[in-house]
């Protein structure tokens, strides 16, 4: 039955019981990472019952083209919201780095769970076992579809020679394993741990050889934003250092005007209330860059503690029982680096950037 737009399910015993649709894209990954956050949503509200809707999304289905070429910001996310729009699910479980920095009227973040290792990690092909990207041969072909990651490995192991691969994880596994063309290819660290798949990484990338992507490791949940019990009901599942660290990148990508067709990267760490972040740009061979770091201060002020003012969306994440002092602050350090590397010339790295890869 319905109430408004709410569903309800009457349970075997006669209980009657909140229904939770749950939209998530139908790759394995994605398919163990919704039940991963509804499991928690389940524990948290042991009263409600979940129901997870499966979809293919563009993304999931152009696997010949690498992501910057095909410059849609929504290739992974648009087919779920309108599922949300059209009331076919109430939730819709992103990885938060395919969650564009501005969302579309209607949909915000309602939930930042704590992040999984953001790093990127190295696989290498069964016959390299052993190395790393430093002791892989002269001439090496690494796979990666990321101008991101390309840009700054080029720019650390000019030994290496970095071409594109696409599909979903167990599709570039399969490409490495079962073929000679790549001697390694790089894939976000959370994926592989989140598949069970830890033992095929042979490297961690630190920061000093790779920063990773905006949002990365991070799991977010889309809802529609005037379903404000949704949202107090999901804000259980906050984070509160992730939810700040991914507002201050998300505002620095936005503010540089970055995205799939650009390599902008981050790192970010909070230590003793206060968060740093890292943030760089960089040419497409890497051979230019701009990086630097700022930090802020994120401690909690007693009186903004509970006053977070719901209505508030800061890069497309509409957090409540976070202190809105807080997040103002992260908001802001995202915008400040990005301004300080405006002025010093990071449009004119991304100008290019984006025009030699609309060219390729």
């Amino acid at each position: 039955m319905e109430e408004g737009q709410f569903k309800f399910i009457t349970n075997g015993d006669g209980r009657v019981s909140r229904l939770i649709r749950i939209g998530t894209r139908k790759s394995q990954l994605a398919r163990i990472q919704t039940d991963s956050v509804a499991e928690k949503l389940k524990e948290l509200h042991p009263d409600i019952v979940l129901e997870i809707v499966a979809m293919s999304t563009i993304g999931d289905k152009i696997l010949d083209t690498a992501l910057s070429k095909i410059g849609e910001k929504s290739l992974f996310t648009k087919e779920l919201e309108t599922a949300l729009e059209k009331n076919i699910v109430d939730v819709v479980v992103h990885s938060l780095k395919d969650l564009p920095t501005t969302l579309p009227p209607g949909f915000t973040i309602a939930a930042v769970l704590k992040r999984e290792n953001p790093h990127d990690a190295v696989v290498l092909h069964p016959k390299h076992v052993g190395k790393t990207l430093e002791t892989l041969p002269e001439k090496s072909v690494i796979g990666t579809s990321s101008l991101r990651r390309a840009a700054q490995l080029k720019r650390r192991f000019p030994h290496l020679v970095f071409k594109d691969i696409r599909g979903n994880l167990n599709t570039r596994l399969k490409k490495l394993d079962e073929k000679e063309d790549f001697a390694a290819i790089i894939l976000a660290a959370a994926g592989l741990k989140r598949m069970g798949w830890e033992n095929r990484i042979s490297q961690i990338l630190e920061p000093e050889d790779c920063m990773y992507a905006v949002g990365q490791g991070a799991l977010a949940v889309e809802v529609r934003a005037k379903d404000r019990d949704i949202l107090e009901m999901l804000s259980v599942l906050n984070d509160t250092d992730t939810v700040l660290r991914c507002i201050a990148e998300r505002a620095f990508l936005r503010h540089l005007e970055g995205g799939c067709s650009v390599p902008v990267a981050v790192h970010t760490e909070v230590i003793d209330s206060q968060l740093y972040l890292t943030g760089a740009v960089y040419s497409l061979d890497g051979s230019d860059f701009l990086k630097d770091t700022m930090q802020t201060s994120i401690a909690t002020t007693h009186k903004g503690q509970e006053e977070v003012d719901e209505q508030v969306q800061r890069v497309g994440v509409t957090v409540i029982k976070i202190c809105g002092g807080s997040q103002d602050n992260a908001e802001r350090l995202g915008v400040d680096l990005a301004n300080l590397l405006l002025s010093k010339g990071a449009k004119e790295i991304l100008t290019v950037a984006r025009q030699l890869n609309d060219a390729r």
